[in-house]
């Protein structure tokens, strides 16, 4: 297959830029499951944006670089801050409908932010925004999707990157295009606990560090504070607007144990009250308080997280929520610019995989989604259209059955990595462990996965796990002090 561009991934970095892209030529987007399944469906927050006559561009950037502890690009921080008003009035022209109260715009707040800046629809803001631009790709004539299409390996030579192989109903196909844009979203899936759907494998870092694309700042992954503590694959997320609308912590003392902590006690950033709850936890189980709010309140304002938890016999407005830290967002990733450039020609990155530098060493709250939009709406005015493609001859490995020796070992990898991770790369790091006894193992998981010749997706995405994580690690290792989300003992 040839086209114009190849986009890799179908979250809201992915879509938006498909619908720019389907302008200027022909778009092929590949996408591992269904075209919906995304991290992007899953964010219950909302985007942030200056949205409000009290609120400005100066205050939204001083909120993101204080909660990046100043490692943030500020050129780039500043860029996505002065695009952020525009990119949400683009989603509400595609149909979007933001929550509204006397026909303005409904804000909320959450951790870090000094403002109510943050647009929201219900607690399902990910999924509306998801269907909308899903609607919007299916409707235009230039864009072909490819739905269980795992992309396998990104075809390069000599630092210029062609195209991908991908793996679509047992087959292995190859696409060449003038551009390849990866929107793979994280990798929250190499840990034990993670609010990530099943597809965050970190396949789209793994791909482009084996053709020499640069990554930074991988040692910083975000654990969000509120996930519910039940043993459930992925755990299920408590959105931080629950906390910004009034929902206090309480340990197992019954006490407030974020007031002693930081000035804005449970809107603190992300990583300081992750890091209070693993202390917490210790010592007893933590909760989230949200009982002086109606029930009637509570089902309008949070209705999937209302019945969600019904579900598992905890009313929401009677009841304290059980909850623990879990895997959820990469603040770092695949290096680019502004433009999503990476260092590889024709080879692109936005969204989630990639590095822009907006978070530094850690995200601000409902930041990630307007990252995805921005960068994904600027890079397009880089792209252009060749007359002819390249076609290089590549070899491509056979499939191995779903039922075969290799497959079940390779399941059996992607649990021992989740397991290594937790426990050494997880909110506290201890780097002589990381070293002496992490990335040995993930070494030799890493090695053992390489010799197989025969592939599926199973195995691929074992070994996507294996080396997204060794890059992680090795990043740690490199931060000898503790800054943002990377803390060590």
């Amino acid at each position: 297959m040839q086209t114009n561009f190849l986009i890799i991934g179908s979250g809201i970095s992915g879509l938006n830029f498909a619908l720019h892209a389907a302008k200027k030529g022909e778009v092929i987007l590949v996408t591992k499951k269904k075209l919906i399944d995304s991290n992007t469906n899953y964010a219950q927050g909302g985007i942030a944006a200056v949205l409000d006559k009290h609120d400005s561009a100066k205050n939204h950037i001083a909120d993101t670089l204080e909660a990046g502890e100043y490692h943030n690009n500020k050129k780039a921080v500043e860029f996505m801050v002065k695009n952020s008003t525009e990119s949400i009035y683009r989603l509400i022209e595609l149909g979007v409908s933001f929550t509204k109260e006397n026909d303005k715009l409904k804000l909320t707040k959450e951790g870090g932010h000094n403002k109510r800046r943050i647009a929201y629809v219900g607690d399902y803001t990910g999924q509306e925004i998801e269907q909308i631009l899903v609607k919007r790709v299916k409707e235009h004539l230039n864009i072909t999707i490819l739905e269980n299409a795992f992309a396998l390996n990104l075809i390069a030579k000599n630092k210029i990157c062609y195209g991908a192989q991908i793996i679509r109903k047992n087959k292995i196909d190859n696409i060449f295009a003038d551009q390849t844009i990866i929107a793979t979203g994280g990798l929250g899936q190499i840990y034990e606990n993670t609010t990530n759907p099943l597809i965050a494998t970190g396949d789209g870092i793994a791909m482009a560090s084996r053709i020499g694309a640069k990554t930074e700042d991988l040692e910083f992954i975000q654990f969000h504070p509120s996930a519910l503590a039940k043993k459930t694959s992925p755990r299920f997320l408590i959105s931080e607007t629950v906390r910004g609308e009034g929902a206090h912590l309480i340990n197992s003392k019954k006490e407030r144990f974020m007031n002693n902590r930081h000035p804005l006690k449970e809107l603190a950033p992300r990583n300081i009250v992750a890091r209070e709850i693993f202390k917490e936890v210790k010592t007893g189980p933590v909760f989230l308080d949200i009982t002086n709010k109606s029930e009637d309140y509570l089902k309008n304002r949070f209705p999937k997280i209302f019945e969600k938890l019904l579900k598992y016999g905890i009313n929401m407005s009677k009841d304290l929520i059980p909850i623990t830290p879990a895997a959820h967002y990469s603040c770092g990733g695949i290096k680019t610019d502004i433009y999503g450039r990476t260092n590889i020609k024709n080879l692109f990155a936005f969204g989630e995989v990639a590095c822009t530098g907006v978070h530094g060493a850690n995200r601000l709250a409902s930041n990630s989604l307007l990252e995805a939009l921005v960068f994904s709406n600027q890079i397009i005015k880089q792209l252009k259209t060749k007359k002819t493609l390249q076609v290089l001859t590549i070899d491509r490995p056979k499939i191995s059955p779903i039922n075969s020796k290799k497959t079940k070992f390779a399941k059996k990898m992607k649990k021992e990595i989740q397991k290594i991770m937790w426990k050494h790369a997880g909110i506290v790091r201890n780097l002589k462990e990381i070293n002496s006894i992490a990335i040995p193992k993930i070494q030799k998981i890493t090695t053992t996965l390489q010799k197989t010749q025969n592939t599926n997706q199973t195995i691929a995405e074992a070994l996507n796990m294996a080396q997204a994580s060794l890059i992680i690690l090795s990043s740690a290792t490199k931060r000898k002090n503790s800054l943002g989300c990377h803390t060590v003992s």
